[in-house]
């Protein structure tokens, strides 16, 4: 076995013995938020599978599905230092709210098929003695799918939706959402930036077009 097919076996136990240990620390954290054994864990499970990939690239210009960056441990451990001193300093909070505002737009290539994977969608989400009525419109098709997933875009990556752009704003607010303020039919009042807000950034999201993709057949490092 060459030395170069060695190191790449060498950072692959890596990446298991990390993704072990990482899941050992969820497991013993049982569901606490900013559990520090857990980001730690996870710090050394990103930057093992950042290794490896980074290897496997240089070898054999492949890479894995996993888009990872390294994480610099100085800057994990500025991290925890900050997760204690927020817990010594509970009764100074920072004065601002953070609002973290999303678009994604989508073109329906065939309607049919959209509605009937809504309908198999809400079917496997109510029990089978109770009758599932039609799901009748394409944006009643699309809350399906969000109420069948986890409620985050990732519940609309489908075939039969087509991402087009979207943008995501970080904005700096005074006051947290009140969502009683709100009628359940007002769509604009809960993003319409009030006096104050002021806007952090901008991300312009552009989805890869299928001409692109043996270009990014990779990812970036």
């Amino acid at each position: 076995m060459s030395d170069q097919n060695a190191e790449l076996d060498a950072a692959l136990e890596r990446v298991v013995e990390a993704a072990r240990a990482h899941l050992a620390a969820v497991k013993a954290a049982a569901g606490r938020i900013d559990d520090d054994d857990v980001w730690q864990a996870y710090v050394d499970l990103n930057n093992a599978s950042f290794a490896y990939d980074e290897k496997l690239l240089d070898a054999f210009g492949e890479v894995t599905p996993w888009d990872v960056e390294s994480i610099d441990p100085d800057e994990a451990d500025q991290r925890f230092l900050a997760g204690e001193a927020g817990e010594a300093g509970a009764g100074d909070p920072y004065p601002q709210v953070i609002s973290v505002r999303q678009r994604r737009d989508y073109r329906v290539p065939s309607v049919a098929a959209l509605l009937k994977v809504a309908e198999t969608a809400r079917r496997s989400s109510v029990p089978e003695d109770e009758e599932v009525g039609p799901v009748e419109s394409v944006g009643e098709a699309v809350l399906e799918l969000l109420q069948a997933g986890d409620g985050s875009l990732a519940s609309l990556d489908v075939p039969e939706l087509e991402p087009l752009d979207g943008l995501l704003t970080v904005t700096e607010v005074e006051e947290p959402l009140d969502l009683e303020a709100f009628d359940d039919a007002d769509g604009f009042g809960p993003f319409a930036p009030a006096e104050g807000d002021q806007l952090v950034g901008r991300l312009d999201e552009h989805p890869f077009l299928p001409d692109d993709e043996e270009d990014h057949a990779g990812h970036n490092h």
